[in-house]
């Protein structure tokens, strides 16, 4: 393990000593702030973590740890710490924002953690006459409207994440399988927050078209997810199932007639080739099941889909989360609200959206469907 400081950062990075800096702070301390921030932060950026005070003091005495040794360029200086000053963390959003004029805000929250966000920076922003900008990382369509709303259009830039990460503990990740980093040009801070990504290793890519880009990620997040939660299968096994296949095509099969309904195009992202994604969709099920089955299980590296992780981990105690405390509402719930609107049928990412909250909140137990794939099949 290599212990990084802010000047040795900047030479283990590569990057120029001479250059202007970022100064980013990062809303927590998660899978993809850490990697994201982290990562900007070996490479000579300012960055400023902001978490709960109990987690602050452990990132403090330790920093953060970035197993990222799978990617080729770390030349075998893979899993690296990185401790202040090389990034800081604090507990008061209100006294980083007071104390120091940032280029960006990182967002790689939760979708349901949003709302919560946005209320602490709204009045900050108006008290100080703030015109920061906010880079949205988080998956779904809803959160940079969200952010559009609460501080104003010119303060959020569209952005997407296509490499797995995995979470150990607060500030340590492991880099699980290397893609990249979407931005979506149309922000003035776009270009430099791209050429800032990629130098960080990061393999960033502007986007002319955020819509495209933003449904696109979303379309490869709805592979095997709410299903593999309800059913508590792996993504494999929802795969082997042939009637549960023609439920996950179906699903994808909605989502895209609604982006044409929205206008919206499909492109590739970094790394992830979400073109031939839905072209596998017309193709004969005996056909595409190979590509699809391959990409559902590479896609998150290796582990189970987040949906199954935040249930099954606990995250989802039946009866301690109000409705929309589970991201299936900012995914398949984003292609349900959409239908609707352009009239578009959606009834499988209906019956994936309600049943998987269904168990979330503890409206029915959790071992309601488990193993039993013709049960929910019998709902739609």
């Amino acid at each position: 393990m290599v212990c990084v400081s802010l000047c040795s950062a900047i030479r283990a990075s590569g990057v120029n000593p001479n250059m202007n800096p970022l100064k980013i702070l990062s809303f927590g301390a998660g899978a993809i702030g850490t990697y994201i921030g982290g990562s900007l932060a070996l490479a000579g950026h300012q960055v400023v973590f902001v978490e709960q005070p109990a987690v602050v003091e452990a990132l403090r005495a330790r920093g953060l740890t970035l197993d990222l040794k799978s990617d080729p360029r770390r030349e075998g200086k893979g899993q690296l710490t990185v401790v202040p000053p090389a990034v800081e963390f604090t507990a008061s959003l209100a006294e980083a924002l007071a104390n120091a004029r940032f280029d960006a805000i990182l967002f790689a929250l939760k979708s349901y953690d949003t709302p919560a966000a946005l209320e602490a920076l709204k009045p900050i922003y108006q008290s100080a006459n703030l015109h920061t900008p906010v880079l949205c990382l988080q998956n779904g369509v809803d959160n940079e409207p969200a952010i559009a709303a609460a501080l104003g259009a010119d303060k959020v830039i569209y952005g997407t994440v296509t490499s797995a990460i995995g979470r150990r503990g607060a500030g340590e990740i492991v880099l699980e399988k290397l893609r990249g980093v979407g931005v979506a040009e149309g922000h003035p801070l776009s270009k430099r927050l791209a050429e800032a990504l990629d130098g960080a290793y990061l393999n960033a890519k502007l986007f002319p078209k955020a819509a495209d880009m933003k449904w696109s990620k979303m379309l490869t997040n709805l592979l095997a997810n709410p299903t593999s939660a309800i059913l508590d299968l792996t993504a494999a096994e929802v795969f082997a199932n042939p009637e549960l296949y023609r439920l996950e095509i179906a699903q994808l099969r909605e989502c895209l007639a609604v982006m044409r309904a929205l206008g919206i195009g499909v492109v590739d992202l970094p790394g992830t080739p979400v073109r031939a994604l839905a072209l596998a969709t017309r193709l004969p099920l005996w056909l595409s099941k190979p590509f699809l089955s391959k990409a559902a299980g590479a896609g998150r590296g290796g582990k189970m889909p987040s949906f199954h992780i935040d249930l099954h981990s606990g995250r989802g105690n039946p009866g301690e989360l109000r409705r929309g405390q589970s991201e299936v509402v900012y995914l398949h719930g984003a292609v349900v609200r959409a239908g609707e609107k352009t009239g578009v049928p959606t009834p499988v990412n209906k019956l994936l959206t309600e049943t998987l909250l269904d168990l979330t909140v503890g409206r029915i137990p959790l071992d309601e469907f488990a193993h039993q794939p013709e049960k929910l099949l019998a709902k739609l």
